[in-house]
């Protein structure tokens, strides 16, 4: 399996125009949210008799997040806590809105078409297309990427998510 510079690399060739970099800082984490809030509608709790708490938080989305983990462990135990921190920010944003009243299935879904569109126009603008079109690990890579290159437009960090010091 590739290591994490050689993913970073390979997907910071479909991500160098400034303008796609913040389309996917805004609109990865957007996808992420959406589509586990999309899995998290599949009640497996309940499918497997489970009642209450238990019925709740076993769900599509929460087994989604479980089977992706070995992938992200694999790369790096700090790319895991990474990760970990996406999950616990988004299961709360998840959660919230579903207890909010709101639809949690239209208003995934809604974020999820309008995000994926805003990421279409990035590639458009960078005349690239997509890395995950060539591989779908890359649809787990985004975040990683996304996080490193937030945090060196911020200043914190000396490396953009492409893995190549400036």
């Amino acid at each position: 399996m590739r290591d994490l510079s050689t993913f970073l690399s390979d997907y910071g060739e479909s991500h160098r125009n400034p303008v796609n970099q913040w389309v996917h800082i805004v609109c990865v984490p957007l996808i992420f949210i959406s589509t586990l809030g999309l899995f998290w509608l599949i009640p497996v709790g309940r499918w497997l008799g489970l009642e209450g708490a238990a019925a709740y938080w076993v769900n599509g989305g929460s087994i989604l997040a479980v089977l992706c983990m070995p992938f992200y462990l694999r790369l790096s135990m700090g790319v895991s806590l990474l990760m970990l921190g996406w999950l616990a920010v988004s299961i709360a944003v998840v959660t919230g809105i579903d207890r909010s009243g709101l639809s949690l299935g239209w208003t995934a879904l809604l974020v999820w078409v309008l995000a994926w569109a805003g990421q279409a126009w990035g590639h458009k603008v960078e005349g690239k297309k997509p890395s995950f079109l060539d591989d779908l690990i890359f649809l787990l890579v985004g975040p990683i990427f996304v996080s490193l290159e937030l945090m060196h437009k911020l200043g914190l960090s000396r490396t953009p998510g492409h893995g190549r010091p400036s």
